[in-house]
């Protein structure tokens, strides 16, 4: 099948709900058996999985076979929040003693989660240039368990050579993990390029709506047993509710992205003709350092990106960003609404420098008119321009 067909088919069986399209919500704790033997072999049920509300509803196993199979994985586990699917993910290879290899680019509760419990459990981290690629075999230890990538990084959007990474990493008996939120699971395909678990932060483009927090892990046969046994151990469960917004919002997922796409490029081209705007940091454009790598492995751009600001007072910035009508400052990206806001990468990179001489920026490109969006930008380069007039006439 093809996408657009598979994001409103996968997951779904009628047939097993009186025929009702979208598979209703459970609200179960407590799941009965009716006799001893049944408890007893309770692997021989119908349905083996639902076995206790924790381990998951039909409502969530929906979910989760439709993101598995958009993905390619064998198996797909549900969490209350991307940071939790990272945690259930890294923790799956922790063990006292143990190495891991994370880029310097990763979503910040990954890297706090390698700094703070992972450190004190004796898992040491070492971070990497994101760019490194097959040069990432220097680093590799005997007691490397796990390399955890993110492509491109959500502040400042390096493309990694995952299948050059992969190689080194499964050479060295190190299990991949990549971080998939900006592509979904439509526009990249983790283990095609030789991932063997992919997270993503299913708050963002597979909920789409800005109104439930999400997160899922999908596997491949290699890492499958040691992900669902810490999830299971850990106690991660997705709630039904929660669960049932995400599978509505995967069935809309490939329209959407499309219109991210479209209305991300226009508005990054827009930018890049700007005076204000130093460098625009888009992969799909032709001129960014990550162009190369992702024409050749991602099937598409998402509505995510950078901008590198040229140099203005923190006023300027503030009445840039202060006065915007559409555009929204928030922590979250892949809904329905756009953001912008700045950014800073400096403080968290320690393989690599980020060393900009402005402001760094990060847009999300929602489902907004772009050229309503453009015309929110050019009042919002106004009043930039404005106060760094009257700042430099008044020197």
């Amino acid at each position: 099948m093809k996408e657009d067909t598979k994001v409103v088919r996968a997951g779904r069986h009628p047939e097993k709900h009186l025929g009702a399209v979208n598979p209703p919500v459970f609200h179960a704790s407590t799941v009965l058996v009716r006799t001893l033997d049944e408890l007893e072999n309770l692997s021989r049920r119908p349905d083996p999985t639902f076995v206790y509300g924790r381990r998951g509803t039909p409502t969530q196993h929906a979910f989760e076979e439709a993101v598995r199979e958009l993905e390619g994985g064998d198996a797909c586990y549900s969490y209350p929040s991307g940071a939790a699917a990272v945690s259930a993910a890294l923790l799956a290879f922790a063990a006292q003693g143990a190495h891991f290899l994370v880029a310097d680019s990763v979503y910040t509760p990954t890297r706090r989660l390698c700094d703070t419990l992972l450190k004190r459990w004796g898992v040491e981290t070492t971070y990497f240039d994101p760019l490194i690629g097959s040069g990432l075999a220097a680093l590799m230890r005997p007691n490397t368990k796990a390399v955890m990538c993110e492509s491109p990084g959500s502040l400042t959007f390096e493309v990694q050579d995952i299948p050059a990474i992969s190689k080194v990493a499964h050479a060295g008996g190190a299990k991949v993990l990549l971080d998939n939120t900006w592509a979904s699971p439509l526009y990249f395909k983790p283990f095609q390029h030789g991932v063997d678990v992919s997270i993503q932060s299913a708050t963002k483009y597979i909920g789409g709506h800005s109104d439930a927090m999400l997160g899922t892990v999908t596997v491949n046969k290699g890492a499958l047993e040691a992900v669902r046994d810490a999830t299971h151990t850990l106690g991660y469960c997705l709630g039904p509710d929660d669960a049932y917004l995400a599978q509505r919002g995967i069935r809309t997922l490939a329209v959407r992205l499309r219109h991210h796409q479209d209305s991300g490029l226009k508005v990054a081209r827009w930018l890049a003709a700007r005076p204000e705007v130093e460098r625009v940091i888009h992969p799909a454009l032709p001129g960014d350092p990550g162009h190369v790598l992702w024409k050749r492995d991602f099937l598409g751009a998402s509505g995510l990106f950078g901008f590198l600001l040229t140099p203005c007072s923190r006023a300027a910035l503030a009445a840039m960003v202060n006065g915007f009508s559409l555009f929204g400052m928030g922590a979250s990206w892949g809904g329905y609404e756009s953001l912008c806001m700045p950014t800073h990468p400096e403080r968290s990179r320690t393989a690599t420098a980020w060393k900009v001489a402005g402001h760094t920026m990060r847009i999300h490109v929602g489902l907004e008119d772009p050229d309503d969006l453009i015309a929110d930008l050019d009042r919002a380069f106004a009043r930039l321009n404005d106060v760094e007039r009257r700042r430099k006439g008044a020197a």
